[in-house]
């Protein structure tokens, strides 16, 4: 077996969620749930199947995003893997119905930061052991920090 770390390349302003699923209609569920939750969100999906013909199966509603999702997913190559690229949302406003979706077994991460991902390679084919989310913690939060964290939530309307 050998294990790679492979760097998500991630567009600027845009966040990423990266999951499990099992089932060719993936990209059409995931379309729905992020068109029924937000009119502006733009974004790209890429689904990697994993049996079949074992196609790379891609939608969205902005073709830039839906490119660098496929980039991604073909980086990863682990099957039933899916990749969702958005802009103009943040993924806490989808994650309960991607997680609701019936095909979809698990998140690995939605995140802005920089992503890993650990992906192990055997004779059968790739899979995502985990992620590597942005970087280690610099230490514990000060009370400044704290009042700089809540101002922030209630600059982008998620605190009253």
């Amino acid at each position: 077996m050998e294990l790679k770390a492979v760097a998500m390349q991630i567009p600027a302003d845009c966040n990423l969620i990266l999951g499990q699923t099992h089932f060719i209609k993936t990209v059409e569920d995931l379309y729905e749930i992020m068109v029924s939750i937000s009119s502006q969100v733009k974004f790209g999906i890429a689904f990697c199947e994993a049996s079949g013909p074992c196609l790379i199966r891609t939608t969205g509603n902005d073709r830039s995003l839906e490119e660098a999702a496929i980039t991604n997913a073909i980086a990863i190559g682990a099957g039933h893997s899916f990749i969702i690229l958005l802009r103009e949302a943040y993924p806490i406003n989808f994650l309960n119905a991607i997680k609701q979706c019936p095909e979809v077994c698990m998140i690995y991460c939605a995140t802005a930061n920089p992503v890993e991902v650990i992906v192990a390679e055997t004779k059968q084919g790739k899979g995502i052991l985990g992620v590597i989310d942005g970087f280690s913690p610099k230490g514990l939060e000060t009370p400044e920090d704290v009042n700089t964290r809540q101002v922030f939530l209630r600059q982008i309307g998620y605190k009253l």
